[in-house]
């Protein structure tokens, strides 16, 4: 049985998100079918006014809905947090170990998929250093994100500034986004010099 138009058309959409395969993308596309006319111009609406409303802070590179996002705004500059996605910013704050800044690379150095530290934030990173003491290098115990960390580390070291790791608890080869609030709070805690 051929589906309609508008089903196969909403389900490629979906299929587009990271991680949503075609079963996950027909279950989506079936909620949307049966959601009431309000429910689904209200999904609509939220699509529509993160993409209007939502950009990067100007300092960090996480996403806000202003010019410098709130954790910017408010805490303390002289320790920033360098990750590799805004979804790593989202996972540290819930471990609640961590008061400093951030730093969003927007990806790590990959040379086979052909990213260089030109194609990351890390110029913009050199640039903020200004007062700070200390930088956290939060990338994923990966092989891209430990080329970044020690990328990184010996750009920002001959300039003063103490360069550290999360420490235990996170096992190689996995992504911080997944960790828990403890295992997190204490690899933040018990960060290592690099």
């Amino acid at each position: 049985m051929k589906q309609p138009d508008s089903i196969v058309k909403l389900i490629n959409k979906f299929m587009r998100l990271g991680g949503v395969g075609l079963k996950t993308a027909q279950r989506y596309a079936y909620k949307v079918v049966e959601m009431t006319d309000e429910e689904a111009s209200e999904f609509a609406e939220a699509i529509y006014d993160v993409k209007k409303n939502v950009r990067y802070c100007s300092e960090c590179g996480n996403f806000s809905e202003t010019d410098v996002c709130e954790i910017c705004a408010r805490r303390d500059k002289t320790v920033v947090c360098v990750v590799a996605q805004p979804k790593d910013v989202l996972a540290i704050e819930k471990s609640g170990a961590f008061t400093g800044v951030y730093h969003v690379l927007h990806g790590t150095i990959s040379p086979l998929e052909g990213r260089t530290a030109d194609d990351i934030r890390i110029k913009e990173l050199l640039s903020r250093l200004g007062g700070v003491e200390e930088v956290i290098v939060a990338t994923n115990p990966d092989v891209e994100g430990e080329a970044t960390a020690m990328y990184i580390a010996r750009l920002i070291k001959p300039l003063g500034v103490r360069v550290t790791r999360p420490a235990q608890g996170i096992s190689m080869g996995s992504d911080i986004e997944y960790a828990d609030e403890v295992t997190l709070s204490r690899a933040i805690e018990t960060r290592t010099t690099l």
